[in-house]
């Protein structure tokens, strides 16, 4: 038996295949959410099916686009596989950072537990939805507004707590000649100062808590280290940190099926 986890995302959905005597990540699938779930759901079978049949697959869902997932065997909550996944990858004991398209996440766990944890989903500041529309507004990729950002020389702060007010602080800056390059860092500095306030909701302020941040900027060196600056700690992460949620509804699969 393979055991199959499939997490949509607001932005990006991914799938992993796990092999059930290895406990090992053998197979993954990255690819957007787009505007249909559910014909995301169809693609992700499809290529689920070119590694093992149907009833050789225990398929887990989670993520915002779980219940798209018809043939599912399970559906999860992303919080529960979201620190499956991390301890998975990271350790037992853990405060998890997810930086998501359109939410943020802290998550602490003890003895791969959750012990609590805190969400942002009503607002795109402190997201990657916030940098996808500085980086559109500025007229540049994602990729190169991180290649922007790492040849900056200076800090400046977007101070608008609001992504559409912030949008008009950077024209601003823009109009005023301010090199892109420090517009990009700045950006990416204020997602990072409004992740830092969420977590120190939940967060004591001499915490010796591991960090370890997942989702899709978890390959990001300037964000890991914006990061762990501002927590006077070092943050963990890896590639296969982008597949937390999924990683976690495979082992979760194993378990409840």
């Amino acid at each position: 038996m393979l055991y199959a986890g499939i997490d949509i995302g607001s932005t990006a959905a991914k799938a992993v295949i796990m092999d059930e005597a290895k406990r090992e990540v053998i197979a993954r699938k990255l690819m957007p959410s787009g505007w249909n779930s559910r014909e995301t759901a169809n693609e992700l079978l499809t290529w689920l099916l070119t590694y093992a049949s149907r009833d050789e697959l225990c398929i887990t869902a989670t993520g915002y686009g779980r219940v798209s997932v018809p043939y599912a065997n399970a559906a999860l909550t992303e919080i529960t596989c979201h620190a499956k996944g991390a301890a998975f990858l990271g350790g037992a004991d853990l405060t998890i950072i997810d930086i998501g398209g359109q939410d943020t996440k802290v998550i602490i766990i003890k003895n791969s537990k959750v012990m609590d944890f805190i969400m942002n989903d009503k607002c795109s500041a402190g997201t990657g939805k916030f940098l996808e529309v500085m980086a559109n507004r500025m007229g540049v990729t994602l990729p190169e507004f991180f290649n922007l950002a790492a040849n900056s020389t200076r800090d400046i702060k977007i101070s608008s707590m609001c992504t559409v007010f912030a949008e008009t602080e950077i024209v601003s800056l823009m109009g005023q000649g301010t090199p892109r390059e420090d517009i990009a860092n700045g950006a990416i500095g204020s997602v990072v100062s409004k992740v830092i306030v969420l977590a120190g909701r939940k967060i004591s302020p001499n915490s010796s808590s591991k960090y370890y941040l997942t989702g899709g900027f978890c390959e990001s060196e300037l964000i890991i280290n914006k990061l762990a600056t501002a927590l006077n700690s070092p943050v963990y992460s890896c590639p296969d940190a982008r597949y937390a949620g999924a990683i976690g509804a495979a082992l979760l699969g194993k378990i409840t099926n």
